[in-house]
């Protein structure tokens, strides 16, 4: 068994939400760390663990990311992290499914990742590397993240579904 570091400068934790019903908007955390304990060659034994610093939310407009650090969404003054830790893997060819637990706001739910593993190999430095990339669905609610406004039209302002994107190079170091 080995401990992979996720190489935060090439990987990435993305998120999309539907906005007034219209376009989803974008975003990213910007601070986060993770590790892969895992046997090369074997991800379906491995186990991942991920910490998100969720005051590190990031769409691109500071007075909505401000809003999305209050109490009416994530509440970083009381719950300043996002946890995944998993539990399970399953592999066939390069496909990947991840379950395990996240933690949004002191709610913990289920989840289920799916994606890709894009392999493994030495980068330049002697290092060995492997990427992988992974999708899901949560809802928002489900986390007590149940801020919304009404829109006269019977929509709300922010959706109810979020779809989490994850890239992901992780690093074995002097392998």
């Amino acid at each position: 068994m080995a401990t992979w570091q996720f190489d935060i400068g090439h990987s990435s934790i993305s998120f999309r939400v539907r906005h007034m019903m219209f376009a989803k908007v974008r975003g990213h955390f910007g601070k986060w760390e993770g590790t892969l304990d895992a046997t090369p060659g074997q991800l379906s034994a491995g186990k991942a663990t991920v910490t998100i610093d969720a005051s590190s939310i990031d769409t691109g407009i500071a007075d909505r990311d401000g809003h999305l650090r209050s109490g009416d969404f994530l509440n970083t003054a009381e719950f300043p992290t996002i946890t995944f830790v998993s539990t399970g893997v399953k592999t066939s060819g390069d496909n990947i499914t991840v379950t395990g637990d996240l933690t949004i706001r002191g709610t913990t739910k289920p989840v289920v990742l799916t994606g890709e593993a894009s392999g493994e190999g030495k980068d330049p430095w002697g290092n060995v590397r492997l990427g992988f990339s992974a999708h899901t669905k949560i809802s928002r609610k489900e986390f007590g993240l149940v801020w919304n406004q009404l829109l006269e039209t019977g929509g709300a302002v922010v959706g109810d579904e979020i779809d989490v994107d994850l890239e992901v190079e992780a690093m074995r170091p002097g392998a």
